[in-house]
């Protein structure tokens, strides 16, 4: 049987990909140590994600291994070698503030640990497809550069401005901008995936992805602003607001339908490819919005409370123009939308 090994999956989108390729005739081999735990505390772990991915996935095997781990990781890939088939490449530190305050921890897990992913699939599985989750981070604060206007309840861009009226394009420039540390580190991952795909002709895939959501996300304060709004009215804890007047708009994207885009790059792969990975503007929302949005799903009030300082290059406004994604693999739809997405949270948020 081949193989998929699938780092960072008690994760949101590691399980999701955990599940999903589970149903492709491939024993999946899913690493995961629980960091989020240590990163965000007890409600940021995802022990009983991977437990419940034990019990349900029959050729699955759960490996609690620190990607960090080279001498760990190299005896995996040399124990299933040519056939590894898939690799999705999840794991990661995720948080602006985190790295902040631990920036060798915060590239040692974001970038050295994917140079060290890549290297075992040069030397073991050379003819994998690799797949890499970045982020719209690299693109640091290079968005805020653009002529927003404030309308009652979000930041928009005007009408005449057509370059990126359908989003943030791969075409936006990476260089000359504050990324914060975050953003720093998974941009140096992102160019060297795209480099083992280009220098060693591996097939590398780049998904630079914002907003996630799905019904496991164990959100928190500092990572997964959708998820966390439904849990803070669900549990009645009072939620903070950084800076923009509370107008800064994302795109979000359902865990399932960017593990869905997965499996298009993998049937047909390229080398040193980059997406722009998101919801689009469809699925669009400012945080205000997102909050009323939520309370209309519960039914219930959102007690929260403005910080007038916003999180170091965080974007005012981010949508992601998945066009160039959707020219390469046409068939690819989102099954979810903002809506769908609400019901799921509101559903998997609910206090036991």
């Amino acid at each position: 049987m081949k193989v998929a090994i699938i780092t960072g999956s008690s994760g949101l989108v590691g399980s999701e990909a955990v599940r999903y390729f589970s149903n492709r005739d491939l024993e999946i081999i899913g690493i995961d140590n629980n960091m989020r735990k240590e990163f965000f505390g007890s409600e940021g772990s995802n022990y009983l994600q991977a437990k419940r991915l034990k019990d349900e996935i029959r050729d699955f095997s759960h490996l609690d291994i620190d990607i960090r781990e080279s001498d760990e990781i190299e005896k995996i890939f040399r124990k299933y070698s040519t056939d590894i088939e898939l690799v999705i490449h999840t794991a990661a530190q995720p948080s602006h503030e985190w790295a902040a305050t631990n920036p060798l921890t915060d590239f040692s897990i974001n970038a050295t640990a994917t140079i060290g992913l890549l290297e075992n699939v040069r030397k073991y599985s050379s003819n994998a497809t690799f797949i890499f989750t970045s982020s719209n981070k690299v693109y640091g604060d290079r968005p805020n550069s653009l002529p927003f206007c404030e309308n009652s309840t979000r930041w928009e861009l005007p009408v005449e401005h057509e370059l990126y009226q359908n989003g943030i394009s791969e075409s936006m420039s990476i260089d000359q901008n504050t990324h914060s540390l975050f953003g720093s580190s998974k941009l140096a991952a992102d160019i060297m995936v795209q480099e083992y795909g280009r220098y060693f002709g591996i097939k590398t895939g780049v998904f630079r992805i914002g907003c996630v959501s799905g019904p496991v996300h164990s959100a928190t304060e500092m990572h997964g602003f959708l998820g966390y709004i439904m849990y803070c009215l669900q549990n009645e804890r009072e939620y903070n607001i950084y800076g923009y007047k509370g107008k800064q708009v994302r795109d979000n994207i359902h865990s399932y339908d960017l593990v869905r885009a997965f499996d298009f790059f993998h049937q047909d792969p390229k080398t040193g490819e980059v997406y722009n990975m998101g919801g689009g503007r469809n699925s669009s929302c400012s945080l205000l919005e997102a909050i009323e949005l939520c309370e209309q799903a519960a039914e219930k009030r959102l007690k929260h409370s403005y910080i007038d300082r916003a999180r170091v290059a965080d974007h005012i406004w981010y949508i992601s123009d998945t066009r160039k994604f959707k020219e390469h693999y046409p068939a690819w739809q989102q099954r979810f939308t903002l809506s769908d997405i609400i019901n799921d949270l509101l559903e998997s948020t609910k206090p036991q």
